[in-house]
């Protein structure tokens, strides 16, 4: 089968492009020595094998990060990254990831602990490995590469070629896995990063004279003993071969064939004649101990090319091409890392062939780029990541110091911006929220539109949608139409009993200049019909005299909204009560945009200052909110005399804001455990006459320890989809990590934590 030809003449080129890819990266957790951890896995993940993401391998200490099956690099290394650091945030605090393949101090055999999986079974067959391959080789780690060519691309290349289209998955996926074989040297060569270990590693007491490139994919590597041959030759052959040795007992189970390539998509490889090959598994890649995950963006752009290429070319010779890769795979495995290899030109001339896929693909530029850096590794070795890891190594002969250094260093970018997945920071903090409590918690992720914050969570058959953190299935279209329009909500909730102000509707600056009379030197707020955030409203809480700048607020309104509300002010302190499924979580003091004085600096001095704190930012990506110096700022600070020119005394305090949004600048302080349950009633309440499952009910109280009497409150508004972060990440006080709420109310049958 001409797979090259069959694209080129049938325009399949798009088809023959769409891939998905998954990955699975192994790494040991450690102390700050170097040494491997005790601990057990981390409990707060839950039961391990039912994980989507967060398992164990071989030891208890060996996690095992998996992604989703991903239609780009990009994505399948975001999913990577999400999971990386959910992962170190959970771990204890003076625990990291080894970033190397090979651990540099191991322990006595009898200190490494076998997996503790719930299942006897999984701990018996580690048991198993334990008696026959000890247990220092399965200590190794690395990255597995999930490699699926397009179903629709499998159709097509049948209908074509009128075969059975499982045959022709079968037929393709065994030609790729013979050539992977047969070419597989050039990614050891490249990727090849386990040039060392302890003595006590080779328990049979041989080992490498000098360094190597790759000990894990060579004969020191986690492989099967040498008297195990399958053939790729058919897949009949390769199923006669492994159920052979589990037969004659020489292999347990299928899963025991560790080669670098496997098939999948079946829970037993005797029914892949009948249903085909779904996938293939590539098991040949060292952790790259320079990249924070394992593996970079662009070596998963390569392997994709590569592995494109073996299908696209058609193979030289079938009945040697496994036993020549292994030869090769082999000697470029124990070749030192800075000497050339014997098999340099053959290298570039696949590259060149690769670049021609890429060409004749009408793939991008950066492709031809990325292929031209390998070819340059290919002729100079000491630019090979081997190459660079010994060189690193050999500054003081420390391989401790290395992987120490860098499991600090990622360990410290994964927690740095501790509110946020670095993967996802282009959303809002809420949905990152959401997105890091579902991978911890082993519910799958899967970002449908990253611009409208829309997710979709699945805990095995169960599936629910959520929208900017907070906003799902639970809730009835007209909630958030009632909670938009504030005539419409202040309406509904007066007829239900509750105390709301009293005020005015108006459409135009004319009809609120003629309420001015009524109003005028009252205390008043002045804002947009329908409206969020904070915007466009004003507050005179002491009133005005002055029709300019009541005509100023009265403009700021109109710009948001065509419909504007004139309202009594409330005497009394504004908290933020977040109510969800019936119950009240979290409470919020939320202080308008401020500054104190020092003596020294203006204002605006002042605002930069505060503004400088990493929790600012724009409210979405950031807990808080930069405080802005525009008109309505202006307004309230000549209100007080002030202007941002002003020098303030030395602990005195401006306000630059009268609304105390936190999308307006304000500060957010977490009032939870003070507030009476008289007042966390009165929220559920309200919440229910929203006929809304989750709420933000914004209410005035004078004192929150004091028990509702019915007239000591005032409600300001309910809001739909109200923000969460400011709850999670306060500006002081505990954090209520509501987006546990939020998948506990989604998903009641797991045991969230």
């Amino acid at each position: 089968m001409l797979i090259r030809d069959i694209i080129k003449n049938n325009n399949l080129e798009e088809v023959f492009s769409n891939v998905k890819i998954g990955l699975e990266k192994e790494g040991q957790r450690i102390l700050e020595d170097g040494t491997i951890s005790k601990s057990d896995h981390p409990k707060v993940f839950g039961i391990r094998h039912e994980h989507p993401y967060i398992q164990t391998d071989f030891a208890e200490s060996q996690v095992e990060l998996i992604t989703t099956p991903e239609n780009s690099e990009r994505d399948v290394l975001r999913i990577l990254n999400a999971v990386h650091e959910v992962t170190l945030k959970n771990m204890p605090a003076d625990e990291f990831i080894w970033p190397l393949s090979i651990p540099a101090i191991l322990p006595d055999e009898s200190e490494i602990r076998v997996a503790q999986f719930e299942k006897k079974s999984d701990v018996e067959y580690r048991e198993y490995l334990v008696e026959k391959y000890g247990k220092y080789k399965q200590m190794v780690s690395g990255i597995h590469y999930n490699f699926q060519l397009d179903d629709k691309f499998m159709e097509k290349v049948a209908e074509i070629t009128k075969k059975d289209l499982v045959d022709v998955k079968n037929e393709i996926y065994l030609k790729l896995a013979r050539q992977f074989i047969r070419y597989q040297w050039i990614l050891i060569y490249l990727y090849g990063a386990s040039p060392l270990a302890e003595d006590k590693y080779f328990t049979n007491g041989l080992k490498p004279s000098d360094y190597v490139r790759s000990l894990r994919t060579s004969r020191y590597g986690y492989v099967n003993d040498e008297d195990i041959k399958v053939s790729y030759s058919s897949l009949e052959k390769y199923i006669e071969d492994i159920t052979g040795y589990v037969k004659n007992g020489k292999l347990i189970a299928e899963k025991e064939f560790y080669s670098s390539v496997r098939f999948r998509g079946a829970d037993t490889i005797v029914k892949f004649p009948k249903e085909g090959i779904k996938y293939m598994e590539f098991r040949l890649f060292d952790l790259n101990p320079f990249a924070p995950f394992g593996i970079l963006e662009k070596d998963i752009r390569f392997v994709h090319l590569f592995l494109k290429t073996l299908v696209w070319l058609e193979e030289a010779d079938k009945d040697t091409s496994e036993s020549l890769g292994y030869e090769y795979s082999e000697n470029v495995a124990l070749a030192h890392p800075f000497n050339n290899i014997p098999y340099e030109d053959e290298g570039v001339w696949f590259l060149n062939k690769m670049k021609e896929l890429v060409e004749e693909l009408g793939l991008f530029d950066s492709d031809v780029e990325l292929i031209d850096e390998k070819i340059n590794e290919l002729r100079s070795p000491e630019l090979t990541l081997g190459a660079k890891l010994l060189s690193e190594y050999e500054k003081d002969n420390n391989m401790i110091r290395v992987g120490v250094e860098l499991a600090k260093k990622y360990k410290e970018q994964a927690l740095q911006e501790y509110y946020s997945l670095s993967a996802y920071d282009n959303m809002e903090l809420s949905t990152q929220a959401v997105i890091e409590d579902a991978i911890k918690n082993g519910i799958k992720v899967t970002v449908i539109d990253e611009n409208d914050q829309f997710i979709r969570l699945e805990n095995k058959d169960h599936v629910e949608y959520v929208k900017n953190g907070n906003m799902t299935s639970k809730d009835s279209y007209i909630s958030p139409l009632i909670m938009e329009n504030k005539v419409v909500t202040k309406k509904v909730l007066d007829e239900k009993g509750f105390r709301v102000p009293k005020g005015y509707e108006v459409s135009s600056l004319e009809d609120a200049l003629q309420k001015f009379n009524y109003i005028k030197n009252k205390p008043i707020v002045i804002k947009p019909k329908s409206t969020n955030f904070g915007l466009g409203i004003t507050i005179f809480k002491n009133g005005t005299s002055s029709i300019d700048n009541y005509s100023k607020a009265i403009e700021f309104a109109l710009k948001e909204d065509k419909d504007i509300l004139i309202e009594e002010f409330i005497e009394g302190t504004e908290y933020r009560f977040f109510v969800i499924e019936g119950k009240t979580e979290a409470v919020l003091l939320r202080v308008p945009a401020n500054v104190v004085g020092d003596g020294k600096h203006t204002i605006r001095q002042l605002v930069d200052m505060k503004n400088a704190n990493p929790l600012r930012g724009d409210a979405k990506k950031t807990p808080l909110k930069k405080i802005e110096l525009g008109e309505i700022e202006k307004l309230q600070l000549n209100e007080q005399g002030l202007t941002f020119e002003s020098i303030l005394p030395e602990n005195k305090v401006a306000y630059l804001r009268e609304n105390s949004n936190i999308s307006t600048g304000g500060d957010s302080i977490d009032m939870t455990d003070s507030v009476h349950d008289s007042y966390k009633k009165l929220a559920v309440e309200i919440t229910d006459a929203m006929m809304a499952k989750v709420c933000g009910v914004d209410l005035i109280i004078p004192d929150i320890t004091e028990e509702m009497n019915g007239e000591n409150y005032g409600v300001i508004e309910a809001n739909f989809n109200p923000m969460m972060m400011m709850h999670i990440y306060p500006h002081s006080g505990k954090s209520r990590r509501l987006s546990l709420n939020v998948l506990k109310m989604l998903f009641p049958e797991r045991d969230i934590k």
